[in-house]
């Protein structure tokens, strides 16, 4: 972390360490929201539970007027490698339908904070962005990277479809249908300079979490109408309003795809492969 305004904060007294599982929740002094995925052992895997609390941290930030705009970044080698498909497998006597169907609604109504909340949201990533990761390094307002990530979205190879958190939404109206497809079909690897290549990240830099701290200072810094009417706007450009009905498509094929023999089969097979590793 550098020093000067990038590395000034305050920690807020609305966000205690024990009211978030495996976040790392601030507001600073320079009016930046700041949510770091703090699983760094786990390359910052997600669980559900992860994301009803970045969906309460998004909310609290969203009604504090003294917040201008929100960074979302993660701790260690890796911004965040997914959902974590190590966790606690369901019980026997479990409905898969109705977990899976619970897990999914939990983690949309993050992506939705993030599009919902009145502050602009700068997304720094570092490493891995897999699954969940590209998806919300996608519905962020800005994306700053390093040199070392990599975007990948391992959908079909998981036995489940490519929609997931709004990523078969955001993605071709960020980089084009066509380049969409492609990485989405394929499951294949973007990697920093792709990336911005193709216009899906705005900075590459060697450290990217002050870069991101930094710019959304200077948003915070703007009056906060303003900016907030903007991000209406933008939004509206993008269809923020079928956003939230094709998010309704998406988590609905998720879930069957998630309780499907393929997707069981696929799991299994990668927690195999890991643990010969």
């Amino acid at each position: 972390m550098t020093n000067g305004p990038a590395a000034r904060r305050m920690v807020s007294t609305m966000f205690g360490d024990d009211d978030f599982d495996g976040l790392r929740v601030e507001l600073r002094d320079d009016g930046v929201g700041l949510v770091m995925f703090n699983r760094p052992e786990r390359l910052n895997a997600v669980t559900a539970q992860s994301f009803s609390d970045l969906e309460t941290a998004l909310r609290r930030f969203g009604a504090d007027g003294s917040c201008g705009a929100v960074v979302i970044g993660g701790e260690g080698a890796a911004f965040c490698a997914g959902m974590d498909m190590a966790g606690p497998r369901p019980k026997q006597d479990d409905d898969p339908v109705r977990l899976a169907y619970d897990g999914m609604r939990r983690t949309v109504a993050a992506v939705l904070a993030m599009r919902d909340i009145p502050q602009p949201v700068v997304v720094a990533v570092q490493g891995p962005a897999v699954g969940a990761g590209f998806a919300l390094a996608a519905a962020a307002d800005v994306r700053v990277c390093a040199p070392d990530a990599k975007f990948m979205a391992p959908f079909l190879k998981l036995g489940v479809s490519i929609g997931d958190l709004g990523l078969s939404w955001m993605l071709p109206r960020l980089i084009g249908a066509g380049a969409a497809a492609e990485i989405l079909y394929t499951g294949r690897t973007l990697g920093a300079e792709e990336a911005r290549e193709l216009r899906f990240v705005q900075h590459v830099v060697d450290e990217p979490l002050p870069i991101a701290i930094e710019l959304a200072a200077k948003i915070a810094a703007r009056p906060r109408l303003g900016v907030q009417m903007s991000k209406e706007l933008l939004n509206a450009s993008i269809g923020a309003g079928g956003f939230r009905e094709h998010l309704e498509l998406e988590l609905r094929s998720q879930v069957i795809g998630l309780v499907s023999e393929d997707h069981r089969a696929a799991v299994l097979d990668f927690l195999a492969g890991r643990a010969k590793r």
